[in-house]
């Protein structure tokens, strides 16, 4: 068996690739997920790696050449890696806040479940949409605009410099934003809804005083609500895929 020459080459730069694409990865919807075992999503940056570093591989042999510093290149990579995964992070927790909006109106926020992927307690209905707009943006494609979104990051942020920790600073608030900007967007029918049932109800009272109207309000809320939920989850989940997509479309 032939050993090639440049093997040490190889492999340090194979480890350069794994490095961002890994850290990247770790934070991705779907594939970093807490319920999925640490050694199946290491396996999974690994193969993606393996498969990248064809198209990856040459800069980071480059910089290698050029005379980089492995270990200080390996912290850069993973600084860099992490800030993105970060960034679509925040981009997929919209649908999480928009369920939790749906659940604080429909009278159904008291139902909670523990969630991995926010640590901590979540309604039930936020569980529910996160885990269909992870199917519905695997459907639509969206991960590869995610793996294309790391390809193109070696444009924005070559191999071997610092990461831009002001740029990275400003894209999080412009994540934030548009996230809670997303999550109203999605929520909006049933923030209307909730103010509408919310009056007739105040209505109801004061025209017939003598009507229990709180011990049926609950009960009549939660048909309301699941209904209109039946009504416009697709939507709110096509809508939730396209604007993911746009915002990976839109680069760096």
């Amino acid at each position: 068996m032939t050993v090639p020459a440049d093997l040490e080459l190889q492999v340090c730069a194979f480890f350069i690739v794994f490095a961002r694409v890994g850290a990247v990865l770790m934070l991705l919807p779907v594939f970093g997920e807490d319920t999925i075992p640490g050694r199946i999503r290491l396996m999974i940056a690994f193969a993606i790696s393996a498969a990248l570093y064809g198209m990856l591989g040459e800069p980071a042999r480059a910089a290698l050449q050029n005379g980089a510093v492995l270990p200080a290149v390996l912290v850069m990579e993973l600084l860099t890696g992490l800030a993105m995964g970060m960034i679509v992070k925040i981009l997929f927790y919209s649908i999480s806040m928009a369920g939790s909006i749906v659940s604080m109106q429909i009278g159904f926020s008291s139902a909670v479940i523990f969630d991995p992927a926010q640590s901590g307690q979540a309604p039930l209905l936020s569980k529910f949409v996160g885990i269909a707009a992870a199917l519905v943006c695997m459907g639509m494609q969206v991960h590869h605009l995610w793996i294309g979104a790391i390809i193109n990051s070696y444009h924005s942020f070559p191999i071997g410099g610092m990461p831009p920790a002001h740029d990275f600073a400003q894209l999080a608030v412009a994540a934030i934003g548009r996230s809670m900007t997303l999550a109203i967007s999605l929520a909006a029918p049933f923030l209307v809804y909730g103010i509408v049932f919310n009056v007739a109800l105040g209505f109801a009272a004061r025209v017939a005083p003598a009507i229990q109207v709180f011990f049926i309000a609950q009960p009549l809320n939660l048909m309301l609500g699941l209904s209109l939920a039946a009504v416009t989850i697709g939507t709110m989940l096509t809508v939730f895929a396209q604007a993911m997509g746009d915002a990976m479309q839109g680069g760096w």
